[in-house]
C-alpha cells in the first residue's frame, strides 16, 4: 500500500495495514545501521526539527539519529532556550519554522492533542514523540518491532503491560497498536493507576502480576511517573516494589521464553530489578536500536506522502 498522511500523530488513528507498513519499512532500514557508512540519501535536502517541550534522552537522540542517516539536516529545539520562554505559542512557533522553509517537525509536549492542534495548523509534516498522556505512536512503533523480531510473530501473542498505566501514553500507543495486530494485550497495576474504561480498548484488566505474568510472552514494564502524581495518590515505592516490581523470582513462575521491555528510563528497584533489566531475557537495548529503524521509516513515509502531493 501507499502511505498517504501528511502526520504521525497516533496508533489510534491508523489502520492494521499501515501500522504494518511502517513495521515492514522500519526493517528495511535496519539494515543501515549495520554498514560501516550508516547513511542512505532518502531525505536529503530536506530539514527536519526536532522541537521538544519536555526532557528527553532517546527520543530526540533516535530521532536525530534517525534523520541523520536518512541525510536529512536536523535542528534540535528545547522549550528552555526558544520563544516559548517570551511567552510565544505552539502554533506561532510552529508557523515560524515552517516559514523558514522546514519539512518536518518531530513535536514533543506536556498537553495531550498539542501535535494534532500543531498539525492542523501547518502544512509541513507533524510527528507526535509524545503528547501529555495521550499517545507517543513512534515509542509503540519500535516496541512492537522488537517483539516481532522477538518472537517470529505478532498475532495471537500475549503481552502483559505492567506500572503506570493511568499516565502512560506509551501505554496507550501500544495497546491501540497490539490489538490491531491480534496481540491479546493484559494490563496490570494498583486500581489507583488503572483508568477507568480501559477495558473498552480491548484489553484484559487485572490487579494480580502473578495473573498477568502466568501466560504472557512479553512484559512491557512502565515506570512510575512521580512527575505528574499532582493528587499525592500513588502507592509507597515500597509497596508498589513488593506488589508488582519485576524480579527473578517473579519471572521465575512464568514462561521460560518471556521478553522484558522497557520504554526507558527505568526506575530501578521501583518497577524493575536491576537483576531483571539487565539479565538474559531483557531486550531493553535492543528497544533503543529499533527506535532508530522505526523512526527512520516514519520520517521517510511523511515525507513521502508529502513529495507525491507536490
Amino acid at each position: 500500500m501507499l502511505w498517504k498522511r501528511k502526520d504521525l500523530l497516533g496508533l489510534e488513528e491508523l489502520s492494521r495495514e499501515e501500522i504494518e507498513l511502517i513495521l515492514d519499512t522500519a526493517e528495511s532500514f535496519k539494515d543501515v545501521s549495520r554498514r560501516a557508512i550508516k547513511k542512505v540519501p532518502a531525505l536529503r535536502g530536506k530539514t527536519v526539527v526536532n522541537l521538544f517541550y519536555e526532557p528527553s534522552t532517546r527520543t530526540r537522540v533516535s530521532f536525530e539519529i534517525a534523520a541523520k542517516r536518512l541525510s536529512a539536516d536536523v535542528i534540535n529545539i528545547m522549550s528552555e532556550t526558544s520563544s516559548v520562554r517570551k511567552g510565544e505559542t505552539l502554533i506561532d512557533t510552529g508557523s515560524n519554522i515552517q516559514a523558514l522553509k522546514t519539512d518536518i517537525i518531530v513535536v514533543r509536549h506536556n498537553c495531550s492533542g498539542a501535535a494534532a492542534i500543531l498539525a492542523r495548523h501547518l502544512d509541513i509534516s507533524v510527528i507526535n514523540a509524545g503528547d501529555g498522556w495521550h499517545e507517543h505512536p513512534t515509542q509503540a512503533l519500535l516496541d512492537i518491532l522488537t517483539l516481532k523480531e522477538r518472537l517470529g510473530r505478532l498475532e495471537g501473542v500475549s503481552v502483559a503491560i505492567v506500572g503506570d498505566i493511568a499516565h502512560s501514553r506509551v501505554a496507550r500507543s501500544n495497546i491501540w497498536g497490539l490489538t490491531k495486530l491480534g496481540v491479546r494485550v493484559t494490563v496490570c497495576a494498583p486500581k489507583m493507576l488503572i483508568p477507568a474504561g480501559i477495558e473498552d480498548l480491548g484489553v484484559r484488566v487485572t490487579h494480580n502480576l502473578e495473573d498477568a505474568l502466568k501466560d504472557a510472552d512479553a512484559v512491557n514494564v512502565l515506570r512510575m511517573q512521580f512527575e505528574r502524581d499532582e493528587k499525592n495518590a500513588f502507592p509507597n515505592q515500597i509497596e508498589y516494589f513488593k506488589n508488582f516490581g519485576i524480579t527473578k523470582e517473579r519471572l521465575a513462575r512464568a514462561k521460560r521464553s518471556i521478553i522484558v521491555m522497557h520504554p526507558g528510563p527505568l526506575n530501578r528497584g521501583v518497577e524493575i530489578s536491576s537483576e531483571v533489566a539487565d539479565g538474559a531475557s531483557s531486550v531493553i537495548l535492543e528497544q533503543v536500536t529499533n527506535g532508530i529503524a522505526a523512526r527512520m521509516a516514519v520520517l521517510f513515509l511523511v515525507s513521502q506522502a508529502q513529495d507525491n502531493k507536490e
